[in-house]
């Protein structure tokens, strides 16, 4: 039972991440939805960590929500299309831009978030 519940997880996710990156990805120089759902998605699954690791959150909601919808939000796989796309396209400044904040921002609010509320 758990696997559909990844699987409707993951297509709400997919599907979060497919209309925020399609509004998004367009309205500057680097791609922002893309972006955003990674810091987001970061933000979430830690949440949803903490809320697992104080045993509130069940099994089946977390598979839900964790495992499937935020794994299929974020995505590794597009952030490093976008950055070779950038790189490709000689916008150095952009791409250097765009790793440096994904990773320093969603590593930072996932710090932050279990640095608050795990002890």
């Amino acid at each position: 039972m758990m696997f559909a519940y990844v699987a409707l997880g993951g297509g709400l996710g997919a599907l979060c991440r497919f209309f925020l990156s399609d509004f998004f990805n367009s309205k500057g120089s680097i791609p922002y939805g893309t972006w955003l759902a990674n810091i987001v998605g970061s933000l979430l699954l830690a949440g949803f960590i903490v809320l697992r690791t104080k045993e509130v959150l069940p099994e089946s909601i977390w598979q839900l929500a964790g495992v499937g919808f935020c794994g299929a939000f974020t995505t590794f796989s597009t952030f490093g299309k976008e950055t070779i796309q950038l790189l490709q396209t000689n916008r150095i400044k952009e791409a250097l831009l765009y790793v440096a904040s994904s990773l320093i921002i969603s590593l930072s609010v996932v710090w932050l978030t279990f640095s608050l509320f795990i002890k």
